[in-house]
């Protein structure tokens, strides 16, 4: 129990020390608890981007299992639900080809989060949208519901094609994640060293022709 207490509490200096890295991060608006390798972050700031991106530092950490991302977002200054929306659909069309952007849906809502909708073909364009989003002054949540489709390709072809992937891959362990398609939905199973290489095999994943679904329950053992 006390080397569990000892390794948390380097864990926890270790997130902070990165999260003060981070030029998108101030680290004076975000407290870190950690629990067996498990990180809660808290606080307040101003934007959703610095709030991911604490996210995303926290996940960089060796050692790290998991992130709650507790931290609320409160903005200085109260934007109309018209001026977010319409520097969305500009962040869209920056972030994106216009045929692509032109093929999601925004709705922005005083009373809940900014929602995407709509079909793009690959996974990565629905991750682009949903980027372009959080940057947005005055979002303070995004929820994603774009959809992927893709042309049918076999499911021997896309399990081949992702292990295939996994073996290229210098962040991964090949040997330790497994993969089972069901149609055009993959699972990623199996064990892991970070949570960085477990988010590199389902990116993976989502680059293989034919998938449109990707639930990740590859667990992070350190």
């Amino acid at each position: 129990m006390v080397a569990n207490k000892q390794a948390d509490a380097e864990l926890q200096q270790d997130v902070i020390d990165e999260l003060d890295w981070d030029p998108e991060v101030d680290v004076t608006d975000v407290g870190v608890e950690v629990d067996d390798g498990v990180i809660t972050l808290t606080g307040t700031v101003h934007d959703y981007q610095p709030k991911w991106a604490a996210e995303r530092a926290a996940l960089r950490v060796a050692g790290v299992r998991a992130v709650a991302n507790d931290i609320a977002v409160r903005p200085l200054r109260t934007r109309t639900d018209t001026d977010i929306a319409r520097d969305i659909a500009d962040a869209l069309q920056r972030s994106l080809a216009e045929e692509v952007a032109g093929h999601i849906d925004v709705r922005v809502e005083s009373t809940g989060p900014v929602i995407l909708d709509g079909e793009v073909r690959w996974g990565y364009q629905r991750l682009a949208a949903e980027r372009a989003a959080r940057q947005v002054k005055g979002v303070t949540a995004v929820t994603n519901l774009i959809r992927v489709t893709q042309p049918s390709i076999s499911a021997a072809e896309i399990r081949s094609g992702i292990q295939r992937a996994f073996v290229r891959n210098a962040q991964l362990d090949a040997n330790n994640v497994r993969v089972w398609v069901d149609g055009s939905c993959v699972t990623l199973s199996g064990t892991v060293r970070s949570a960085s290489e477990r988010r590199e095999a389902e990116a993976a994943a989502w680059r293989a022709a034919g998938v449109v679904k990707v639930n990740d329950q590859i667990r992070v053992n350190p």
